[in-house]
């Protein structure tokens, strides 16, 4: 079954927020026309496939990538397999994005592929979208991004949505996120999405809609919406702004709760201390 993946205590906020807008849909590898001395290479590659997805449930990334680098060598048509690619090299950023294994030119090279392989993957359009704007490729973000959001076909648009919005933020486009990113939480658990919405809200100074967007993801019943350390953090600034300060030390303190040693771990500590309930 596709899940989407957040893993809110990484120390790449960003990178694991991609994650969280992607789906992760790996289903069996494709199979495209070709001749019988191929079908070989074509079965090697789904085997090879099926092992580097297995890897990559139990977070074994490095052999995942192994194998599913194979796949693709083996069968360049096989898309998922160069999804999977990837989606890998995103789950390096998610952990840490200085990570050497942290490459997001390898992940757009594999996105793409995938693309090319299937024009009708449009998980994979997705994917690509959110490498782009890890690269601060907002425009060609935006390019790949919108006429998703516009696909009958895909029917995890609200993804799409959260990343155009995403994209459009990043670009200074702050009135076309917001608009972007309330088609975004017309499906109410995606998290993310209202995140960044009050992230769009507070860069318009519309610190009431704001506040109101953050908690929106933070009551969201899962353990990952409920332990979006950011979120805790970015509610607890706005909260502090409109002059709530007890209930903004009670997020400050969730949000170290989670984790003191991340940098928002620290940031929140840190305002902690200045409300003098710090350690």
């Amino acid at each position: 079954m596709p899940k989407t993946l957040v893993n809110p205590r990484s120390s790449s906020l960003r990178a694991s927020l991609a994650l969280g807008a992607v789906v992760l849909s790996f289903g069996c590898a494709s199979r495209g026309a070709s001749a019988p001395g191929a079908q070989s290479e074509e079965r090697q590659s789904d085997a090879e496939y099926d092992v580097a997805r297995d890897f990559f449930g139990k977070h074994q990334y490095r052999a995942a990538l192994d194998h599913a680098r194979k796949a693709v060598e083996l069968n360049e048509e096989n898309a998922r397999a160069a999804y999977l690619t990837a989606v890998i090299y995103l789950a390096f950023c998610s952990e840490n994005d200085r990570s050497p294994d942290c490459k997001l030119g390898e992940a757009e090279v594999f996105a793409r592929k995938a693309v090319k392989s299937d024009d009708r993957f449009r998980d994979a359009k997705n994917l690509l979208g959110n490498v782009l704007i890890l690269e601060k490729k907002y425009p060609a973000a935006i390019e790949v991004l919108e006429p998703l959001t516009k696909d009958p076909g895909y029917i995890e648009s609200h993804l799409a949505w959260g990343n155009l919005g995403w994209a459009q933020m990043e670009a200074g486009q702050v009135d076309a996120a917001i608009a972007s990113l309330k088609n975004a939480v017309t499906q109410p658990r995606f998290c993310v999405g209202h995140y960044r919405l009050g992230r769009a809200y507070e860069k318009k100074n519309d610190l009431p809609q704001a506040e109101t967007s953050y908690s929106n993801a933070l009551a969201v019943e899962s353990a990952d919406c409920q332990g979006l350390q950011d979120a805790w953090d970015a509610r607890g600034r706005v909260r502090l702004r409109l002059g709530r300060g007890a209930e903004a030390k009670a997020d400050f303190e969730k949000c170290r709760e989670l984790s003191p040693k991340t940098p928002t771990g620290a940031l929140c500590a840190k305002a902690l201390a200045s409300l003098g309930g710090g350690t």
